[in-house]
């Protein structure tokens, strides 16, 4: 995935979960937050940030903020990247040999799935996380309360209760950690979740990325401790 005309910037502020203020060279300059969640131990004062400029003359903000330097890691935290990603890795074989059809936001019942995949040996469903919260060298997932993660997990063991294929799969939007963990200090629900359908046969995933201030692309697995 490929973003076009990035800037460098200095983050100051974020007055609510929608909007940053940051130092754009020499200038504040506000921008849009592609990415709702506390973020709290990245978006820091003084931290180095990644600008995408809009070309639509007609937004409020002219741009998105879409990844955070922490420490010497860079981190991409667009919250709509990881579907973007998990779709292209998909389509091109790389979760599902023998794929015959794509189909996001996929209904099944009362769940909306990320992704349908298809292949002879019939449907996959497939839920993507992107996962911005690290720790010495450890990520997590949620980094806030998510009843709606709750949901699609519940729905997914539904699903594979059936008889259907199903998976979750974090996409770490950063490269080099050693372990993925659900938080469950944050959001116990969601862990416990987790930990239910995969008993009930749902896989688990957990990939990081390559990511550059302009492109993120899912590079290799990451041990899941549950």
């Amino acid at each position: 995935m490929q973003y076009r005309a990035i800037e460098k910037a200095r983050f100051l502020s974020r007055p609510n979960r929608f909007i940053a203020h940051v130092d754009l060279n020499g200038q504040t300059e506000v921008c849009h937050v592609k990415n709702t969640g506390r973020c709290r131990e990245l978006l820091l004062p003084g931290a180095t940030v990644y600008l995408e400029r809009s070309d639509n003359p007609a937004r409020k903000t002219r741009y998105d903020l879409v990844a955070v330097e922490k420490g010497g890691l860079l981190i991409n935290m667009d919250a709509q990247a990881p579907n973007k990603v998990f779709g292209e890795w998909a389509a091109a074989g790389r979760f599902l040999p023998g794929l015959t059809a794509v189909r996001p936001e996929f209904t099944w019942g009362d769940s909306r799935f990320d992704f349908l995949l298809e292949d002879p040996a019939g449907a996959y469903f497939v839920e993507v996380k992107g996962v911005t919260l690290e720790e010495d060298g450890e990520v997590r997932f949620p980094d806030a309360p998510t009843e709606r993660g709750v949901k699609h997990l519940n729905g997914l063991r539904r699903a594979v209760e059936q008889g259907f294929r199903g998976a979750v799969f974090f996409v770490i939007q950063m490269k080099g950690p050693s372990v993925f963990r659900p938080n469950d200090a944050t959001h116990p629900a969601f862990g416990a979740a987790l930990r239910a359908a995969a008993a009930a046969g749902v896989s688990v995933y957990a990939y990081d990325c390559l990511a550059t201030p302009e492109s993120l692309e899912i590079d290799a697995p990451v041990p899941v401790k549950l």
